[in-house]
């Protein structure tokens, strides 16, 4: 992991069925069931990578890959058939 990279300061999760098909950010907001817009919180993870929180998830992200290697929704795991996937958040 290259620990001298910038990393986001904010990035939108989205829950999605575990089968849903693609990266294309369009289609996967179309299915999400849940999305939060999460912000570094600047600590690292017990998986290595940073940390992100916000919408009652708290997530720890590659930056480089864009993959949620842990997360707790609202305090708990993710449910089974579930899978998160990362995108930029539309700009405000």
């Amino acid at each position: 992991m290259d620990t001298h990279r910038q990393h986001p300061k904010r990035l939108e999760i989205l829950i999605v069925p575990e089968h849903a098909e693609g990266r294309d950010a369009a289609h996967l907001a179309e299915v999400a069931i849940r999305s939060a817009v999460v912000e570094a919180t600047g600590e690292t993870g017990a998986s290595g990578y940073p940390r992100y929180a916000g919408g009652g998830l708290v997530a720890d992200v590659d930056p480089g890959t864009r993959t949620v290697e842990a997360l707790l929704v609202d305090g708990s795991e993710l449910d089974y058939g579930l899978s998160a996937r990362v995108r930029e958040p539309d700009p405000e």
